[in-house]
């Protein structure tokens, strides 16, 4: 494989170390590159074709890096902040696993996987949902998710099986299941400090925040940034025990269920169900996707300008390709997905999805 261009230790951190007073795994951030992200719009990483021509384009940024935070194929402003948004579930769902609360409660892998997804709110995914809550002797009226909406709704919302883990670690540590969602309650604090120690970010406070479709906060930070956090949660080895255990739980889960991580015939659920743990993939709204192959110690991110979902997996299958993820069977069994057809409304194929991202430039 080669490195792109400027390609290097852009994300590259020292080795964690434990603050004291906050009980977090901090990191100091490198300097970022010296490239000017606003002085180029982002590459044309995918085109939609219709007939013999293009009829649309859509612009993106790509990162591929390493557990050590180097830089192993870029595309675009790699350093540019994003909201990472549901594409950060896995890691959301780190202290869930690693304070133990998982174990304590009986979380079994299915509810774990869920925990991690974007369900379709099928049947299945809601009954997991509700006895997990049950458990807990909470119900749907408790999720934030949707919060105007009746109990039964806010179980079919896409990120109620998140929201459940938010719950479950507030039971365990003591806290207050009511206003779990905010940035200071103490689930969420032990979120910030996963995601500031898995990023290498340091003090995470200092970005700008916003909050979630699902009410919870989102940080922006830079997709590199994102890509290292992935990379780390599939080879976790810099990390205490009790993260690489956490991380190792989450990858198992999210392999062995994928059903519940998105959904019967969707694009993550088909790639979780053909490659297992091979590629740990999760998606997120307005054209994020991220993921990790533990084996190469890699992670990737995904931002695409203008937030079309399609243009996100076509771009993360062809990464998967390039990184030899895919065998023969695999890329027929995903064809649709790795050039996804453009089609009338009759079902006639009249053109494609292809990503034609410059790797290398």
């Amino acid at each position: 494989m080669h490195a792109a261009p400027g390609a290097g230790k852009v994300f590259s951190l020292p080795q964690p170390f434990l603050d004291a007073r906050s009980c977090r795994f901090r990191m100091v951030a490198m300097p970022a590159p010296e490239r000017d992200s606003a002085s180029a719009p982002n590459p044309v990483c995918v085109e939609v074709t219709r007939g013999a021509r293009v009829e649309s384009r859509h612009r993106a940024a790509v990162a591929v890096v390493d557990t050590d935070g180097r830089v192993v194929l870029r595309a675009g402003a790699v350093e540019a902040p994003v909201y990472p948004r549901s594409a950060i579930k896995p890691l959301q769902a780190l202290p869930l696993v690693e304070s133990g609360a998982a174990e304590a409660l009986d979380v079994g892998d299915a509810e774990l996987a869920v925990a991690c997804g974007s369900h379709a709110g099928a049947r299945e995914h809601v009954e997991t949902v509700e006895g997990w809550l049950h458990r807990l002797g909470l119900g749907g009226g408790d999720l934030v998710c949707n919060a105007a909406a009746p109990p039964l709704e806010r179980l079919r919302d896409n990120c109620s099986g998140k929201h459940a883990g938010f719950l479950a670690l507030a039971r365990h540590l003591g806290a207050p299941t009511a206003g779990y969602a905010a940035f200071e309650h103490p689930v969420q604090q032990r979120v910030l400090g996963v995601l500031e120690q898995m990023t290498g970010l340091g003090d995470l406070t200092a970005h700008a925040r916003a909050t979630d479709g699902c009410g919870v906060p989102t940080i922006a930070f830079p997709l590199g940034n994102l890509a290292l956090a992935m990379a780390r949660l599939g080879d976790p080895d810099d990390q205490p025990d009790r993260r690489i255990a956490a991380c190792a739980r989450i990858r198992r889960a999210m392999a062995a269920h994928p059903a519940m991580v998105a959904g019967r015939g969707r694009a993550v659920t088909r790639v979780l169900d053909r490659l297992g743990e091979g590629a740990i993939v999760k998606g997120g709204a307005e054209g994020v996707m991220a993921g990790c192959c533990p084996d190469l110690g890699l992670g990737f991110a995904v931002k695409v300008d203008d937030g079309a979902a399609r243009a996100a997996n076509a771009i993360a299958l062809a990464l998967l390709d390039r990184l030899q993820r895919l065998t023969d069977a695999d890329r027929e069994a995903l064809t649709d997905l790795l050039e996804p057809p453009v089609t009338t409304r009759a079902g006639e194929r009249v053109g494609t999805i292809r990503c034609t991202a410059p790797w290398d430039g």
